[in-house]
């Protein structure tokens, strides 16, 4: 048969039965809408947890001292562990970090990029090698500028997300950016705090001076270079010869195992709290989009079961043509393709109109969301993402839904004996 033919007897049998082929389609619309729905917005929640709530890069491994004295090394992390961290395969690059171990705190009042602001905040800060966050560095090179100079400072974007969409709002605010808030300066006591008790010996004061924005700030303060946490120590006659952490840069995140393995057996530990805290999101994400997912196919296997029942009872009622296309000479692999043909039209309308459906709502869902629900920290401005193989997948399987409950049908068509059905004995 060619395909000619074939394309009219396909339209000019969907067109005798429209109902049902509306029917068999609109079922197969809605399990394909379900499924781009759903995985779209897994995608898109957990590109948000990925990139903004947890941001991890995948070739960086937090070494931090072990709380326990075993080994080798017995879990002191000094510059002769550094350097042997340093040293293992698969390290690219050591990047060391002290904690300011003096307590310090902000007492500020004056003009707030337009707003008075009286305020005072504990100041936590930590140390780190310079390269570590100079991609970030947008003013000055983060090198320790001497006493009694600006100390150069590097804010976390995911502080200025939360300050932006909690705190800035619940205080009349204004609402910040990274470009504003570099050159921003503040003061800050050194060996003063509000809640923590404070070693003996005299207050210094110092001002920061907002120099960058970086993924890799410390959310709960302030990154200054790690030349400046040592001298701020050593000025308070604390700890400034070991070490808080070290970032190991690996060359290729599949050294990443290794590397772990060596630095366990240094004695030392691995931070990976907010790596942990970035799977578990990611994982509940991955669960929950795989039963909507499931419940989408389960919607489908309905509604290929509905279009074998439609297609069994449309053979059955169609016995007598198909007995005279093979009285005439169609074969049986005609009647075969005849039957997939009108199939695979009814699962691509129905895979197209439900991934078109899925989008839309999609846009609809951002839309609502854009005007009811309030700001919050890292709000996306949308929360679905659609990739090029999604919507082909959608039309995939609406077509592989329909071509499988078609399959049963097609192989009886092909099977009706012309002479039995023209002598009015049935197939």
């Amino acid at each position: 048969m060619k395909r000619a033919a074939l394309r009219k007897l396909v339209r000019l049998q969907l067109s005798r039965d429209r109902r049902g082929a509306f029917s068999s389609s609109f079922g197969i619309a809605i399990g394909v809408a379900s499924l781009v729905f759903f995985v779209a917005l897994g995608l898109g929640v957990g590109r948000v947890v990925r990139e903004k709530i947890f941001p991890v890069d995948t070739r960086l491994v937090d070494v931090v001292p072990s709380q326990l004295a075993i080994g080798l090394f017995g879990g002191k992390l000094d510059q002769d562990a550094v350097d042997r961290l340093a040293r293992l395969p698969g390290v690219q690059r050591a990047y060391r970090k002290m904690n300011v171990r003096v307590p310090a705190v902000s007492f500020y009042d004056g003009d707030f990029f337009g707003r008075r602001l009286r305020m005072g905040i504990e100041v936590l800060a930590v140390g780190v090698d310079p390269d570590f966050v100079r991609a970030d560095v947008q003013l000055g090179d983060f090198s320790d500028p001497g006493v009694g100079k600006p100390i150069p400072v590097v804010a976390a974007s995911r502080l200025i997300e939360i300050y932006n969409k909690s705190f800035a709002p619940a205080r009349s605010l204004p609402q910040l950016s990274a470009t504003m808030l570099v050159g921003f300066s503040f003061p800050v006591d050194w060996n003063r705090s509000f809640v923590a008790s404070v070693a003996p010996g005299k207050v210094t004061s110092s001002q920061l001076q907002v120099v960058g924005v970086s993924d890799r700030g410390l959310l709960a303060g302030v990154t200054v270079p790690l030349a400046v946490a040592v001298r701020l120590n050593q000025e308070a006659n604390v700890d400034a010869a070991t070490f808080t952490g070290v970032a190991l840069q690996a060359a290729s995140p599949s050294d990443i195992p290794a590397i772990v393995a060596a630095v366990k057996d240094m004695g030392l530990r691995i931070d990976d709290q907010e790596r942990r805290m970035s799977e578990n999101a990611g994982a509940a994400v991955a669960i929950t989009t795989s039963a909507m997912a499931l419940l989408s196919a389960l919607i489908c296997l309905l509604a290929a079961f509905n279009i074998a029942h439609a297609l069994s009872a449309a053979v059955r009622a169609r016995e007598r043509e198909l007995g005279v296309m093979r009285a005439v000479g169609a074969s049986r692999a005609d009647i075969f393709r005849l039957v997939l043909a009108e199939a695979v039209v009814l699962g691509l309308g129905g895979g197209l109109l439900g991934t078109i459906t899925a989008i839309l709502a999609a846009l609809g869902v951002d839309m609502l969301a854009g005007h009811v629900l309030p700001e919050f920290p890292f709000k996306p401005d949308t929360f679905f993402l659609v990739p090029a193989w999604l919507p082909l997948l959608g039309v995939a399987l609406g077509v592989l839904a329909a071509v499988a409950g078609a399959w049963l049908p097609a192989r009886r068509a092909s099977r009706i004996d012309p002479a039995r059905v023209l002598a009015g004995q049935g197939a």
